[in-house]
Parts: C-alpha cells; sequence; structure tokens
C-alpha cells in the first residue's frame, strides 16, 4: 500500500520507473512491454499507478501515490538493438515483483547493467556465413558461396567500423551497402561462378531492417500506432539508404545484374 510513501520517496520511485522505460525503449524493446514493464516496477515498489506516454525519441511517466501525481519526461535517443539489455531490465522487474530486492537494489542493478557484445570477429564470421548460405541455397555454387562470403564479410566490418564512430545509421547502411555492392559486383564483371548475380543479391541482406519491421506491426495491432508508425518510417528510410549504396554501385560499375 501508499499509505505511507513520502512525496522524496515517490519521486525516486518515478525515476526508477522511467530510468526502466528509458533503456527498454533505446534498445529495441516493444511498445507494449516499455509500458507494461514501468507499471508493475512502479506498482511493485508501492505507487497505486504508473502512467506511460510514448513517442519514437522520448517517453513521459506519470505516477500516482497518495492521490498526488508526479510526472517526468526523458529523452530516448537510439542506443542500437540489444536484447541482452533488454532481458536484464525484465529480470529486474521480475525480482522486484518478487520481493528478492528493494529500491535501492533496483537502482543499484539498473545502472550496472551494460550492453553485451560479441566478439565482432564472430559477429563478421557468422554475417558471411549466413549470407553465403543464401546464396548457396538460392543455387549458387561453392565458388559464388566464397565470394559472398568475403562481400558480406567485408561489408559487415565496414558496419562495425562506422557504427563505432557513431555515425548516423542511414549513413551506415547506405555506405555498407556500397561497399558490400562493390565487391560482390565483382563476381559478375570476372564471371565468378555459375550465377554472379546472386552475390549481388545475397551479400546484403545483412541490412535488411526485420527487427523494427516486426517492431513497428507489433505496435500498430497492439494499439501504439503513433509509435508504430514511426518506427515503420525509419526501418524504410534505412532501407531507403541500403538501395541506394547498391544503386550509386551499380552505376559505378555499370553493373546491374539482379537489379
Amino acid at each position: 500500500m501508499s499509505t505511507s510513501i513520502s512525496e522524496e520517496y515517490q519521486r525516486e520511485m518515478s525515476r526508477l520507473v522511467i530510468k526502466t522505460g528509458q533503456m527498454l525503449l533505446q534498445h529495441g524493446a516493444e511498445s507494449q512491454m516499455v509500458g507494461s514493464l514501468c507499471c508493475r516496477l512502479g506498482e511493485a515498489l508501492g505507487l497505486d499507478s504508473v502512467e506511460v506516454s510514448l513517442s519514437a525519441s522520448s517517453m513521459v511517466v506519470t505516477t500516482l501515490a497518495n492521490d498526488y501525481c508526479i510526472t517526468t519526461a526523458r529523452r530516448c535517443p537510439d542506443r542500437g538493438i540489444n536484447m541482452h539489455i533488454v532481458s536484464e531490465v525484465q529480470k529486474v522487474v521480475i525480482d522486484t515483483e518478487n520481493s528478492t530486492i528493494d529500491a535501492a537494489e533496483v537502482r543499484k542493478r539498473l545502472h550496472s547493467i551494460e550492453p553485451y557484445k560479441h566478439n565482432r570477429w564472430l559477429v563478421v564470421l557468422m554475417i558471411g556465413l549466413s549470407c553465403a548460405s543464401f546464396c548457396r541455397l538460392a543455387g549458387g555454387d561453392w565458388l559464388l558461396f566464397g565470394w559472398t562470403f568475403l562481400a558480406s564479410g567485408v561489408g559487415m566490418f565496414v558496419r562495425q567500423e562506422i557504427a563505432q564512430r557513431h555515425f548516423n545509421p542511414l549513413m551506415n547502411f547506405g555506405v555498407t551497402s556500397f561497399v558490400t555492392t562493390l565487391i560482390a559486383a565483382q563476381a559478375e564483371i570476372y564471371e565468378i561462378g555459375n550465377h554472379p548475380f546472386l552475390a549481388m543479391a545475397s551479400s546484403v541482406l545483412m541490412l535488411v531492417p526485420g527487427f523494427p519491421l516486426i517492431n513497428s506491426v507489433s505496435d500498430m495491432v497492439k494499439g501504439y500506432v503513433n509509435m508504430g508508425i514511426a518506427r515503420w518510417v525509419f526501418a524504410s528510410l534505412l532501407s531507403l539508404a541500403t538501395c541506394i549504396g547498391i544503386i550509386a554501385a551499380t552505376t559505378l560499375l555499370g553493373v546491374w545484374g539482379w537489379v
């Protein structure tokens, strides 16, 4: 019950609730999950209710205790999709609901969560293998498999380098698709493999913004239409940037292949 909750305590709980939502929204959680976990955490910490309003780059949280409302807002700049962060925040909320941790421990755990990142060379290897496997499944021979692996692996390396320098994601996708297509198009120029155009089509599949598109549809279906539209537009812009990079590379080389 919130009968003994002071205004100072309510303010601190409001900060914890919006910190939770901010971390979830920044790292790719769907809107319903963000709202649900914020409400669950607030109620577990003794608040009467929590109201959450989301937008593409910010959120507003209002907490109610003892008929007293506190509203706070935070900017939520995109930090990239990271399901490790989302799952760790979920664990904190569940532990709070089970009364295994208190508010001080919630604060400590939330601030101690760091994004888990796989070894970058492992990511390059697996992306190369996945794109090359798509090429093989589409009918490419092993020589083309190897060339697709090279093109997509180099493309992923370029993508990582640009991301580390915190450039705009649209620029990242455009440059990555340009470099990847330049390399893959050499198969068409030098007639590498049985169906060289498959290397061009398969090597850029790593740039399909599948997660944002799925989240956008999920948000709209579940009633978060504004968030869904915003995420759909951003995913569409990423696709457009990818297409611009592909068209630029094919125009430069004069090799249209599968385009």
